[in-house]
């Protein structure tokens, strides 16, 4: 009987810093948000201290002597290569795989319970060994029932970090959806969660019990698909591939506020730049880009959030296109106004080669691959090495993102390298 497979890293930020810095097993640690300003990841060390999601690094600061708290800026290169060689690996155990985010996979499994509990437990032990992450499985006939009993193998240590559902005696499997709340459940907010409040679903066990019908009058389809799928039914399908499928955002905080419109199109060409190397790499065009910037909300005095839509007149992956697109911007921008954040989207996705433009209409740039040339020597020589007028930077702009308590960057950069010396 097929089986959906959940395979989560636990707390994925910290657990890739441990992974090369084995100091930091046992000891509380944050990994802290772009511009190193509050806490995203929590060790459990961490979590025990009372640190909540989101806490600002500021406020945590004056006391991370005395409770031996380590913050760490996020490493993203780090992390992304990490979770790239997690996904690989567990591609080995699965012809079907879906990367749902940078720290989780569902899989496709067959077996009898115990041999889905032996498959969970190797795919556990595997990616300790060989990645060095510790992971938790969980495997139920749903994704959503999967969901859910990764959250009990990861919170209960008598699964060892690996739960059948199935394999759960039905008694076991009601009370805990009977004492969880129905926020805990994939896919519903909190806004929901008020709304099923009161029609008196409290719990994950009322919502598996409620009438799938009056649910998708109430609320949706895709709601009645949760309740059909708490309730043992798979509505919810395996997807090959989701990054790119709707859209791409490129945006970050600033360091330094940027008062020019200079300074936006600096940012504006990197972010086109990158967009176009993302672009390239899945193989997609886009057809619609957005560029916006905004101020600070705790700064009344500057208030200015303009946006400008873009039409492209072809689908496009071209740095050309996509940086000029990026620019239209800039006549919305106001001098001496102090912008925090900017960022553009592309929308409006298709597969490269779905639609050849007439020849009027072809492009150079996209026929001699720029865009997968500058990524290309982006990766090997390291960003800003290369790039389209004001994105050619070496030396990164002031805007950059802050990220003063970096980690090595230990499997992406060679003079990064981790060394081990031999006693």
């Amino acid at each position: 009987m097929s089986q959906i497979a959940l395979v989560d890293v636990n707390c994925f930020y910290a657990s890739a810093e441990r992974a090369f810095n084995p100091s930091l097993e046992g000891r509380p640690v944050v990994v802290l948000s772009n511009n190193d300003g509050c806490a995203v990841t929590r060790s459990p060390e961490a979590k025990a201290l009372g640190i909540p999601m989101g806490e600002p690094w500021f406020k945590l600061a004056p006391r991370a002597r005395e409770w031996g708290l380590v913050a760490l800026s996020s490493n993203y290169e780090l992390y992304g290569d990490l979770s790239a060689r997690v996904m690989e690996l567990l591609g080995r155990y699965s012809a079907w795989l879906e990367v749902y985010s940078i720290d989780e996979a569902f899989l496709g499994v067959k077996g009898t319970p115990e041999e889905l509990l032996a498959l969970g437990r190797t795919m556990k032990n595997t990616v300790r060994r060989n990645i060095g992450v510790p992971v938790c499985v969980g495997i139920a006939g749903t994704k959503t029932l999967a969901k859910l009993a990764n959250k009990w193998a990861k919170n209960n240590p008598s699964f060892d970090g690996v739960c059948h559902w199935d394999s759960v005696p039905a008694a076991h499997r009601e009370s805990l959806m009977r004492r969880l709340s129905v926020v805990e459940i994939w896919g519903v907010a909190t806004r929901l969660t008020k709304r099923l409040t009161a029609l008196g679903i409290h719990s994950i066990l009322d919502l598996a019990r409620a009438d799938p019908v009056m649910i998708r009058d109430r609320f949706s389809v895709v709601m009645m698909r949760t309740v059909l799928e708490l309730q043992g039914t798979p509505c919810i399908p395996m997807e090959e591939e989701r990054i790119g499928r709707e859209q791409l955002i490129f945006s970050r905080s600033f360091a330094t506020p940027i008062t020019t419109a200079a300074g936006i199109r600096q940012v504006m060409s990197v972010y086109g730049q990158q967009a176009s190397a993302r672009l390239a790499k899945h193989g997609l065009q886009a057809k619609v880009l957005t560029a916006f910037a905004g101020t600070s909300h705790f700064n009344p005095k500057d208030t200015s959030y303009p946006s400008v839509c873009v039409p492209m007149p072809m689908p496009t992956a071209d740095p050309v296109l996509l940086t000029r697109a990026a620019h239209a911007l800039l006549p919305l921008i106001h001098a001496g106004v102090r912008y925090v954040r900017a960022g553009i989207m592309v929308t409006d996705l298709r597969p490269t080669g779905n639609q050849s433009p007439l020849a009027p209409f072809e492009n150079p740039h996209e026929e001699l691959r720029i865009g997968t040339l500058l990524d290309d020597v982006s990766r090997r020589y390291g960003r800003g090495s290369i790039g389209l007028g004001h994105a050619g930077i070496r030396g990164g702009p002031d805007w950059t993102m802050k990220r003063d308590m970096l980690s090595p960057r230990y499997t992406t950069h060679w003079d990064e390298l981790p060394l081990v010396k031999a006693a």
